[in-house]
């Protein structure tokens, strides 16, 4: 009679399961509370504690580590392990069914102690799914419940389960132990790294993330995709979705971009988004004007574009769309009058509210073939940095309000970012260009003859003067950089030769 071994916290289907493997003819062990549950409805089996002849110990916290069990479990298909068996009286385990401690939802819950979450580190269910999973040509190992129906399928169809399926499940234990480890790894060591503690960051990366949502496809049709976070059932930056469709791969990035970037103003500010590249940014009194003055620095790159807004929408900003179309539209809090003409005219359009600022403590990760990158979030320019006028003359009060704002603009801004500006708003954005002189000529065909009498900002330092140039052709009157080319001398002389006030910020702000 082939014996199945049960410790399970999540018991799910566990009854109708082990009634199964009853009927098949089935052997049942099992500890403590699945023993209980399997006894209340009238199901034969066997205590661990019969097997091992050692009560449970420490309030439950050692049941299943003994010999008999583990021997049971890890004993090989071959005719020495099974004789050493017998000779200590013990018998093959040839199912193990187990899965482990609640430890992600209860540090999920209120007022959790790191006590409380420590007494939910399964040890001896760990140890039976590896154990199981190891042996995996002799052993079915099962820790999700979904997985019940297909075992008792194979069992009721020949009598026992094929190799590819216990070698899928024993795949499946693996990944749920390097999972719950993680989580554990994450919750002890309090992963989130102070910005610029580079000395802190982790030898080795646990992310610890959970699929909370399946995405309809990636980037494109024929391509797979699913959303992960922290926490299970939670929306893209942690949003609360109040309308329109289910999110896309490709809003989610564009929403993340928008909200980033918004965030970093404190005026009223509105950031439309396109393709990760902001098509225009504007600070006004209002968010009402503030989205007209966005909209204009590039009204036909807008279009299904995914709009971001840092404070409070109301109706007039819902009627100020008028026609355009927009993919997302995402703000710390609606007027009810917005939600119900945007639910009654734009059913489509996905409308998010998002509670939390972002505030930049999160770690920034990249997926490289075969590994990850990890950086701490660039937040704009550190509190020691100065700007410093190298131009002969000295930019007016309106042009440094401007290239104030265009510079913060330019941090949003995919590289090589060019923006140009008039008082708080951008005229024209080139960026994502791999030649900076083309991304100064596309800043300027977007901006027309708003171009004229704008302020520049680059992400980079000018490594030619050919760029000052193409600018002070089109009327750009100041320009704001980093510095630090070898030909800094040779630019600063191009800005003195076309009149031209020039400020460098000692800052760096690539964005690929």
């Amino acid at each position: 009679m082939p014996r199945a071994l049960l410790s399970v916290s999540d018991k799910s289907g566990i009854v109708a399961f082990a009634q199964s493997l009853v009927a098949l003819g089935w052997d049942l062990v099992a500890s403590g509370g699945t023993q209980r549950t399997l006894q209340e409805a009238g199901l034969p089996v066997t205590l661990v504690e019969q097997l091992t002849g050692q009560t449970e110990m420490l309030g439950g916290r050692v049941k299943t580590l003994h010999p008999a069990i583990h021997s049971g479990i890890l004993a090989r298909d071959a005719e020495g392990d099974l004789d050493e068996l017998a000779r200590f009286g013990y018998a093959p385990i040839s199912m193990v069914i187990c899965n482990l401690y609640p430890f992600v939802d209860t540090i999920r819950g209120q007022n959790i102690s790191r006590a409380d979450a420590i007494e939910q580190i399964d040890i001896g269910g760990v140890t039976l799914l590896r154990g199981a999973a190891k042996n995996y040509e002799r052993v079915t190992v099962v820790c999700d419940p979904d997985d019940y129906s297909r075992i008792v399928e194979q069992l009721e169809q020949s009598g026992r389960t094929e190799l590819e399926l216990r070698e899928a499940l024993a795949v499946k234990a693996f990944a749920h132990t390097r999972d719950y480890d993680s989580a554990i790894h994450a919750y002890l060591s309090d992963s989130e790294i102070p910005h610029q503690a580079a000395a802190d960051v982790p030898q080795a990366l646990s992310l610890n993330l959970l699929r909370s949502n399946a995405l309809r496809y990636g980037e494109n049709p024929h391509q797979i995709a699913a959303h992960y976070s922290s926490d299970i059932d939670v929306l893209p930056l942690g949003a609360e979705q109040l309308g329109g469709k289910q999110l896309s791969y490709n809003n989610i990035l564009d929403a993340d971009a928008a909200w980033r970037a918004v965030c970093s103003f404190s005026e009223a500010t509105v950031v439309i988004v396109k393709h990760l590249n902001p098509t225009g940014i504007a600070s006004a009194a209002t968010v009402t004007e503030a989205y007209q003055l966005a909209l204009a620095s590039d009204p036909l790159s807008a279009f299904g574009g995914i709009i971001a807004v840092n404070q409070r929408i109301d109706s007039d900003f819902v009627e100020a769309l008028g026609a355009l179309f927009v993919e997302v539209i995402i703000a710390p809090d609606f007027a009810q009058g917005a939600l119900d003409a945007l639910s009654s005219r734009r059913k489509n359009c996905r409308v998010l509210r998002v509670s939390q600022p972002y505030d930049g403590r999160a770690l920034e990760y990249r997926s490289i073939l075969g590994g990850a990158l990890l950086q701490s979030m660039d937040l704009g320019d550190p509190s020691s940095a100065v700007l410093r006028t190298v131009s002969k003359r000295v930019p007016n009060a309106s042009e440094l309000e401007a290239m104030r704002f265009a510079w913060k603009a330019a941090q949003h801004v995919r590289s090589n970012a060019i923006v140009l500006a008039r008082d708080t708003r951008t005229v024209g954005i080139g960026g994502g260009l791999p030649s900076r002189v083309d991304a100064v000529e596309l800043a300027i065909k977007k901006a027309g003859e708003e171009a004229t009498g704008a302020v520049l900002a680059s992400d980079a330092y000018f490594p030619f003067p050919d760029s000052i140039e193409v600018a002070a052709r089109a009327g750009v009157t100041s320009i704001i950089q980093p510095g630090g080319s070898i030909r800094d001398a040779q630019v600063i002389e191009a800005a003195d030769y076309y009149d031209m006030a020039m400020i460098f910020t000692g800052v760096r702000h690539f964005r690929h």
